[in-house]
């Protein structure tokens, strides 16, 4: 992908695809998403060992403090303040701000109410090797690509508030010995993925406007989709799939 993803297409190339097909073309990438990965099934399906959950938690955690980086990655690399006065409240969001936790201490509460002590997390000892790679991964990208594509990689929060509704009405049911205060990380991304879901979308949808911009865009929302999967992968390799 170019620089500019607006760049017009040769003559005689493909036409982009118009908006709405975009869009839905976009949206159903959410078939790969990790909801239906089978570690999270067991996850929210009540199967799950506390092993399987507090490895879980620990694991997530180091893609939670990584989100701010990869955010601030995008900054630095749009020259846009438009763009960045919008983007800098997901670092707000993360690391929290004034009076808000942020959240990266929510997460840091969900791991209290699963057993941990904050010491433990914080080591990041827990954490596999495939996640670490994967995560990484995914930071090293925003680092190294334009800043459209970033934003782009974020769309996979087009299918977040799914999984969050399933750990919220299935967690308490199923795992009781977790501290419902814990799960408060869940509450919030429910409104805060939406929120931001509608800026990066606007911005995918009005950015990536040639076929070739719009293939690349539709492969960048691949690659995060893969990410998150190979997360799971992980932790079901480390941690096992069935309690």
């Amino acid at each position: 992908m170019s620089r500019d993803p607006g760049v017009p297409e040769r003559r005689g190339g493909p036409q982009p695809w118009p908006r709405e097909e975009f869009e839905q073309r976009l949206r159903e990438r959410g078939r790969a998403y990790h909801v239906h990965h089978p570690f999270n099934l067991m996850l929210n399906g009540g199967q799950a060992t506390r092993e399987q959950i507090r490895g879980w938690v620990a694991n997530r955690f180091y893609y939670q403090i990584n989100i701010p980086l990869k955010d601030a990655a995008i900054i630095a690399n749009c020259a846009e303040r438009e763009v960045r006065r919008r983007w800098v409240q997901r670092l707000l969001d993360h690391d929290g701000h004034g009076a808000e936790p942020g959240g990266i201490e929510s997460w840091l509460r969900l791991a209290e109410a699963v057993g941990f002590a904050r010491a433990e997390v914080e080591s990041l000892q827990q954490v596999v090797p495939g996640v670490r790679f994967a995560v990484d991964a995914y930071v090293n990208f925003a680092r190294r690509a334009p800043w459209e594509e970033g934003v782009c990689a974020s769309l996979t929060e087009l299918f977040a508030p799914e999984i969050h509704r399933q750990r919220l009405a299935g967690w308490p049911v199923h795992y009781p010995w977790i501290d419902p205060a814990g799960l408060s990380y869940f509450q919030s991304r429910m409104s805060l993925a939406r929120r931001d879901v509608e800026f990066a979308l606007a911005l995918t949808l009005e950015r990536f406007r040639t076929r070739a911009a719009q293939e690349r865009a539709l492969e960048v929302l691949q690659f995060k989709l893969d990410v998150l999967w190979q997360m799971n992968d992980a932790m079901a390799l480390a941690y096992g799939l069935k309690s």
